[in-house]
């Protein structure tokens, strides 16, 4: 038995294994409208060091040391997303932020990866914050 899926709005890319790619921008609306939960994915120490979003969850993908898997992950997810609400999930540059969404998909939630992440792709020197991310389009953050 096949079922169609839902049509997503125009806004947000198809992924495989989770709900979708939306722009910081984007989430940003849908969380200060209530309609999702933004997650920190990133560690604590790069929270502290480069800057965190008020108000966001801090729940780390993997922590130091090893950059092992937080083993408390999931049962955070499930309780920042009780409820029903839609998850915004929001790392460095968007990568861990995929996995991060896979994994709340398994966990029968809905999980988007923003685009971009904190600090966005490195530019031709290798800095951050100059192409994109949420601190670049001037989102809410403050230095941790």
């Amino acid at each position: 038995m096949s079922h169609e899926a839902t049509p997503l709005p125009p806004q947000v890319r198809p992924a495989e294994g989770y709900a979708g790619d939306v722009s910081p921008q984007l989430a940003c609306r849908w969380w200060q409208a209530g309609e999702a939960v933004l997650i920190d994915v990133r560690t604590d120490a790069e929270r502290a060091w480069v800057g965190e979003v008020p108000g966001a969850v801090p729940l780390a993908w993997k922590q130091w040391p090893g950059m092992a898997l937080n083993p408390d992950f999931d049962s955070g997810l499930q309780a920042a997303l009780a409820g029903g609400k839609k998850g915004v999930l929001l790392c460095r540059s968007g990568v861990r932020s995929i996995a991060a969404a896979k994994r709340a998909t398994e966990l029968g939630l809905e999980a988007y990866n923003i685009l971009e992440g904190f600090e966005g792709d490195p530019d031709a020197e290798a800095h951050r914050g100059r192409k994109g991310g949420w601190r670049f389009h001037n989102l809410p953050w403050r230095q941790g």
